[in-house]
Parts: C-alpha cells; sequence; structure tokens
C-alpha cells in the first residue's frame, strides 16, 4: 500500500470534496473499481451494493449534510457517478450483508490518569488487494478543530486524531443483528466525532445518535484527565455499548464484542484469530506501557515477531477475497495532534521507524 499525505484548509465540506475528488481522482477510481469487482466476488451483485449504497448515502444525509455532500461533491470532482461513491463509503454496509469472515485490526490503549498523554497503537488488516493507495489527511473542520486522518482513497474517515486532543482506534465487529436496511456509513462516523467531538462523553453521544446497519467498535481516548478518558464503543444494530477500561488505564479490542449483552449476538467465524489476537495482545500490556511507538510496537509482536497472531502475511495461493494483509501500524499522538505510522505489520515499524504525520 502507498500511503500519500495531503492537507486542506478548505472549511466548506462541498469545496473540500470537489478538492479531494480533483486531487485524487486516479486513486479514488483505482480503489471504487476494486471494490466493485470484488462485492460479486463475495456474493453481493452490483445492484444489490447500488442499492445498499444509495441508502446509506441517504442515513448520512439525514443525520449529516454535510458529509453526505461531502461525498457527492468527491464522486463530481473524480467523475465518477454518485452511487459509486457511495458504495465504497459504505463497503462495511455492503459487506455486513454476507456471512462473516476473518476479522481485522488489534488495538491497544493505555490511558491512566494523570496527566501523561495516552499510549496506543493499532494495527490494520484487510484485503491486500484491495488498498493500493492510502490517504493521511489533514483538514479542518467546520468547528475550527484540525484533524488528522488516516483514510482509504475516497472515504470518509477511519483512524484519527483532532487538535482538542481526542483520538479514535477503528475495528469492524459482526453482529447477528447486522442487515441490508443501510444505515448511517460506520466510517463517515468515525469522521464525525474526529470533526466536532471535543471529549469522550461527546464521542459517544455522537456515535449513538446514528442508526447503523453494520458493527463496529470504536475506540476512543482523550489526553484530558477526564472520566471517562477512553471508552471503547461498540456500536451494532441491535444497541450502542460502552466498554471502560481496566481500573489500570488498559483498553485493548480486536474483532469481537466485549459488552456482555451484545456478545450474545457475536457472529465471529470459528476460524477467526480474534481471541487469539486479544489474548496475545492483553500478554504484552506490560511491556506496552512505556517507550515511543517503535518500542511498543516491537511490544506488540513480542518474541513471535512477524509470526505474532498481530501479524497477518498474503498467501499469495489464496483467492484475494480471502487474502489478508496488516497494512498499517499506527499510533496516535493526541498531545500534538499527530498520527505515527509505518506501512505493514508492527515489526516492519520497529525495525525501520515511523513517519510522523
Amino acid at each position: 500500500m502507498h500511503i500519500h499525505t495531503f492537507s486542506t484548509d478548505i472549511q466548506d465540506p462541498e469545496a473540500r470534496g470537489r478538492q479531494l475528488g480533483e486531487q485524487w481522482a486516479d486513486e479514488i477510481a483505482h480503489t471504487v473499481r476494486l471494490y466493485l469487482d470484488f462485492f460479486p466476488q463475495v456474493g453481493v451483485s452490483l445492484q444489490q451494493a447500488r442499492t445498499l449504497g444509495e441508502r446509506s448515502l441517504g442515513a448520512l444525509e439525514a443525520w449529516s449534510p454535510d458529509l453526505a455532500r461531502e461525498v457527492a461533491a468527491m464522486a463530481s470532482g473524480a467523475g465518477l457517478p454518485l452511487w459509486q461513491l457511495a458504495c465504497l463509503n459504505a463497503r462495511t454496509e455492503v459487506l455486513a450483508t454476507m456471512p462473516a469472515t476473518e476479522g481485522e485490526c488489534s488495538t491497544a490503549v493505555y490511558a491512566p490518569k494523570g496527566m501523561a498523554a495516552p499510549r496506543t497503537i493499532q494495527t490494520w488488516d484487510w484485503h491486500d488487494s484491495l488498498v493500493p493507495h492510502g490517504l493521511m489527511l489533514r483538514l479542518l473542520g467546520r468547528g475550527g478543530l484540525t484533524v488528522k486522518l488516516f483514510t482509504e482513497s475516497g472515504m470518509l474517515g477511519k483512524i484519527g486524531v483532532n487538535s482538542a486532543g481526542l483520538g479514535l482506534h477503528f475495528n469492524i465487529l459482526h453482529h447477528a443483528s447486522d442487515h441490508a436496511d443501510a444505515g448511517v456509513p460506520v466510517h463517515a462516523i468515525a469522521r464525525r466525532i474526529l470533526e466536532e467531538a471535543t471529549t469522550v462523553a461527546d464521542a459517544v453521544a455522537l456515535a449513538r445518535s446514528a442508526r447503523v446497519s453494520a458493527s463496529t467498535v470504536l475506540t476512543v481516548f482523550s489526553r484530558e484527565d477526564a472520566s471517562p478518558r477512553a471508552a471503547s464503543i461498540e456500536l451494532a444494530p441491535a444497541g450502542t455499548a460502552v466498554v471502560p477500561p481496566l481500573a489500570d488505564g488498559w483498553l485493548t479490542h480486536t474483532n469481537h464484542f466485549l459488552d456482555p449483552a451484545l456478545s450474545r449476538g457475536e457472529r465471529t467465524p470459528d476460524a477467526g484469530t480474534t481471541y487469539a489476537r486479544l489474548a496475545h495482545v492483553d500478554a504484552a500490556r506490560a511491556a506496552m506501557a512505556e517507550g515511543d511507538i517503535r518500542q511498543r510496537a516491537a511490544a506488540m509482536c513480542g518474541a513471535a515477531g512477524e509470526r505474532a497472531p498481530v501479524c497477518f502475511t498474503p498467501d499469495p495461493a489464496m483467492p484475494p477475497t480471502e487474502r489478508w494483509e496488516t497494512l498499517l501500524t499506527v499510533g496516535i499522538d493526541t498531545d500534538n495532534c499527530a498520527l505515527e505510522y509505518g506501512a505493514g505489520n508492527p515489526m516492519a515499524l520497529a525495525r525501520r521507524g515511523q513517519i510522523r504525520f
């Protein structure tokens, strides 16, 4: 995955969307083609995907008209039909209508009481064939907050931080209540939280206000020594739950529900690695509590190195729909509104060092 960077001070969502669409037209069009080819391979026809995308865009327009306008302007700027950008931004909602597959992403946040900034790290695992391009984007929200985020080309958001000191990590979940009555795209929920929330409580309130059709967990945390200072917001059509940190400040998550009520509807595949990854991350907590992002990345893998369960390496013998790769490792600096990242798994970051954005 090639990671591009871009900064914009345009606050009007329509003008910003057009700018992003024009600037990254080739990358957006490439990503759209890959997803539109991918959906039928996993049993979703293009007509089904289009219907889900358009309905999700309608749900977004009702929940956040500004973000819906940005998607429409991005499509126009990139010279693409609006339904295609709607499908891309609702790719989680489209795929949630299919049987659950292997999960993606392992997250660890250490946010104890006191003035020290949280220490965080996340892997982003996804199909290697779908993401030739990623984007580190700095933008200025209409409320005045600076936002820095990572996302796929053409998508509203994913992992990020804002100048109020609020950070957000992102993991996909699967629940029995996931359905095809398309809701607000979960990636748009992450983006709106980064643009508007200044506290964890703000983030929880925004997440609760969105009707979803696909499950996700947004782990949010603040540089402020507040209560709560961190939380994993588990979203499912069946409801929203807030998972607090342990007493020592640790909050870890992979791709299964931790809330007791929502976990009863868990839809993780039997062959999934989510439980093994969470056990591995939990065992590494003490080693990840200190040091910079390179030290935390090495500690996350531990003695197993790249053979650790948090590192996915694609098997070229497998079809694209079943290949997974750890495409990104990222930590969030809430004190300085920065992302520290490296393409690839945590051991790659530990060896080569991080890029700061």
